[in-house]
């Protein structure tokens, strides 16, 4: 279950960063920054069940709450 909740973090992290267009690297600072995979690691059974889509705006939503201006 920790491997598939990390690949699905590692997964979710490489497609906004596409979204975006930031290196994986990027994204993933930027997230941890706002607490976003903080926000995702906890609730990770339900929000792997939603679409990537999906996932990548709520991340924005929850960095911009937060102070992020992407």
């Amino acid at each position: 279950m920790a491997s598939d909740k990390a690949q699905y973090i590692v997964a979710l992290i490489a497609e906004f960063a596409e979204q975006y267009g930031l290196t994986t690297t990027e994204a993933a600072r930027y997230l941890s920054r706002y607490k976003a995979l903080d926000l995702y690691d906890r609730q990770y059974g339900y929000l792997h069940t939603q679409s990537f889509a999906s996932n990548v705006r709520d991340l924005s939503t929850y960095c911009r709450r937060m102070g992020g201006t992407l």
